[in-house]
């Protein structure tokens, strides 16, 4: 019966098949050609299963002969499927249908707008929303800019602006568009640890130069920092900033790593690797070992960008080491010109399951306390925040300047602006939209001038919503915001402001008498030093 009826039926009946359409064919002496068809058909169905049944290393197919290969066929096909028939408008997998079709709108300068409505589910535990006001404000302005840096060089930054994306990652006319659009929309793009390639500057745009633990575009052959080459292209007048990787929202604590398959001669060129190797970023810097030293680091590069603003970006691990980092600027007044605060749901390449699901601060958090520990040290006018991580509308931007940033990186909202559809194939080199991948017949399809266009519009549109955000709330400028301007829901019964759930430190609070509400400065702030990362006890 399970030859007839049960997990052997499909290999008896295609094998009965392929005899029965062998003998068709041999008893005519012009047998019409789609027996040859059919016979062939069922006979390779046939080995198949036969191969299924004989074989070990399946003990579905063994069990399952040629029906255990729809199970693959169907498990390879379920994220699609999810996407496109049964995902939910609102379920984030990363980001919800609403989030995406949003973007897409906003890119083609069409009307998002959300008729019948909120679907949001505001009795629910963290809901978040901004106060309004009964006098609003009119707000004309297209952007709102943050000067970063001292001197000449310092730089007019956008509230909006392109988190890392390096090429080799993404394709050749996919980081052309990106830079393109950041061009003609007037804001920077930050060139990720890739280095700078001949398709960012092809794109004309402000770049932000970041110099990674492997120190790609300008390395020894010992994996060093190549003070000529760093030199070279950090004076360039397209980069406007410097900005030293410490580590990544995706994998904090792990190095970066492109496949060999991807890394062709103009990757290998532009980062100063072999060609067809595995690119692998190292953990951590050689250059520097403590916080005092990574302060000389950093007024290293400024001297050799030409005074340029030099920051940091990394993802908030233990309190102590950033505690320490801030300790030392106060002791060596050098001081970082911006810290990027990158949230552990960020990034935008492939990262160990473990890492991306429960490694690092989650975005909120870590700029609570990154904007705490300034104020606390009276350096937060000196030093600006910029914010990266799962971010993508008009609202997510003025929460986040409420809690404390001056501006925000965005990726893979930028990349939806180039088509992207959130397949989540990105580390395969199979990209079905050209984005993120080197495969010439998949990246033909990128029209730059279209994309980069989009690109513009994705940005000035979403300033234009945080324009109309603010001026309901009764403010002008982003920089006015503070923690009481955001309301979340606790409970069913309990709802609090910003200003009330998260610890507040005022400025040069530490180093007064006062009780630190933070817990982390409080317990840290006298037990680190600039000489180490580690706490002194």
């Amino acid at each position: 019966m399970e030859w007839l009826f049960g997990r052997y039926s499909a290999l008896f009946y295609s094998l009965v098949s392929a005899l029965s359409f062998g003998a068709l064919i041999l008893g005519q002496s012009h047998p019409p050609i789609y027996l040859y068809l059919l016979a062939g058909l069922f006979t390779a169905s046939s080995a198949v299963g036969v191969f299924d049944y004989l074989q070990k290393g399946s003990a579905l197919r063994a069990n399952f002969p040629i029906l255990g290969h729809l199970r693959y066929f169907f498990e390879s096909i379920r994220p699609e499927l999810r996407q496109y028939f049964w995902e939910d408008d609102d379920e984030a997998l990363p980001y919800s249908r609403n989030q995406r079709a949003m973007v897409y709108q906003r890119a083609k300068s069409e009307m998002a707008v959300r008729p019948f409505g909120s679907i949001e589910a505001m009795y629910q535990e963290d809901f978040d929303w901004l106060n309004h006001s009964l006098a609003p404000l009119e707000v004309t302005a297209a952007d709102f800019k943050t000067m970063v840096g001292l001197g000449e060089a310092a730089y007019e930054m956008s509230l909006l602006n392109i988190s890392g994306t390096s090429f080799g990652a993404l394709s050749p006319p996919a980081i052309r568009a990106l830079n393109q659009g950041a061009r003609l929309g007037e804001f920077a793009h930050n060139t990720g640890e890739g280095s700078l390639s001949a398709h960012h500057e092809a794109g004309g745009g402000d770049l932000i130069l970041q110099v990674s633990t492997g120190y790609f575009g300008f390395r020894t052959s010992a994996g060093r920092l190549d003070r000529a080459l760093f030199k070279a292209k950090a004076q360039l007048d397209q980069v406007k900033m410097i900005e030293i990787k410490l580590s990544q929202g995706a994998k904090p604590g792990h190095g970066g790593m492109l496949p060999g398959s991807k890394v062709t001669a103009e990757i290998a060129s532009t980062r100063g690797i072999p060609v067809g190797v595995d690119c692998l970023s190292p953990p951590a810097h050689v250059e520097f070992e403590t916080p005092f030293g990574l302060l000389e680091f950093v007024s290293e590069l400024r001297d050799l960008s030409g005074g340029k603003p030099v920051g940091i970006k990394l993802c908030i691990g233990h309190p102590w080491e950033f505690i320490a980092i801030v300790k030392a600027m106060v002791t060596s007044k050098q001081y970082v010109d911006f810290i990027t605060v990158d949230g552990a749901e960020g990034g935008t390449g492939a990262a160990p399951a473990e890492f991306a699901d429960h490694l690092g601060s989650p975005l909120t958090d870590a700029l609570i306390f990154v904007d705490n520990a300034l104020k606390g040290a009276g350096l937060r006018d000196r030093v600006k925040i910029g914010a990266s991580g799962k971010l993508v509308s008009a609202f997510d931007i003025v929460k986040h300047c409420a809690l404390g940033a001056d501006w925000i990186n965005m990726a893979r909202p930028f990349m939806f602006a180039l088509g992207c559809i959130q397949a989540r194939n990105c580390a395969s080199g199979l990209c079905p939209t050209g984005i993120a991948t080197m495969n010439p017949e998949r990246y033909r399809v990128l029209d730059v001038d279209l994309k980069a266009d989009r690109v513009r519009n994705f940005h000035r549109n979403t300033l234009a919503g945080v324009g109309e955000l603010i001026a309901a709330a009764g403010i002008a400028h982003p920089a006015d915001l503070n923690r009481r301007h955001i309301v979340r829901r606790l409970s069913g019964s309990e709802i609090l402001l910003a200003d009330q759930i998260y610890p507040k430190v005022t400025n040069h609070q530490l180093f007064t008498d006062n009780a630190i509400e933070d817990p982390r400065l409080a317990v840290y702030w006298s037990r680190v030093s600039g000489d180490s990362f580690r706490p002194t006890d």
